[in-house]
């Protein structure tokens, strides 16, 4: 007989988690359980150390439940870490080696908006889904890494409200692909 949960050393703990999600989600078509920020306004990027602290998840942002429908109907119920301000949005991802127990990080705009975003001080591939004011699909792509001065400016799909960003290609998992829908629900989420 294996030995026990209780046994399995804490620092593997998230990776088997995403591990048995992303299994569970094979099977049943969605998670079951269980960023980039967007560029500054300005055409000046914002400050940055260059001694930046590696921070283990996501810090300073709340954890909302979410709902993906896709087209034939499946529902997925996710957790999202929600960036609502523009201090947050700037933020998301950075320095974040680990989701948590989040599915991914939600990007909220009070508006419908058209920007760039950008992997700036951003360690993990990310892939990123573009929501818009009707709540369905826009687009998605995926994003590199980026620790030098120089990254790339990814262009969002023109009136987006919410983009959510999540592990390099597990976008299909959680139910967000072309004509599904996106709702926030505002409510805490049980990861």
């Amino acid at each position: 007989m294996g030995a026990p949960y209780a046994t399995i050393p804490a620092s593997n703990l998230p990776w088997m988690r995403r591990w048995w999600c992303l299994v569970l989600a094979a099977a049943v078509g969605c998670s079951g359980a269980p960023s980039v920020r967007s560029e500054p306004s300005s055409s000046v990027d914002s400050p940055t150390s260059s001694s930046a602290v590696v921070e283990a998840v996501p810090g300073g942002f709340e954890l909302t439940a979410a709902r993906v429908t896709t087209a034939d109907g499946r529902v997925c119920e996710l957790c999202l870490w929600l960036a609502d301000s523009p201090q947050q949005r700037n933020r998301g991802l950075m320095s974040v080696t680990d989701l948590g127990p989040a599915d991914g990080m939600a990007f909220r705009y009070p508006r419908p908006t058209t920007t760039r975003f950008w992997m700036k001080n951003t360690l993990l591939p990310l892939s990123i889904a573009f929501y818009g004011p009707d709540r369905m699909f826009l687009d998605s792509f995926d994003m590199e890494p980026c620790v030098t001065g120089d990254c790339v400016r990814y262009p969002t799909p023109a009136d987006f409200v919410v983009a959510v960003e999540t592990y390099r290609g597990d976008l299909a998992a959680l139910g967000m692909v072309a004509d599904s829908s996106l709702e926030l629900l505002d409510l805490p989420c049980k990861p």
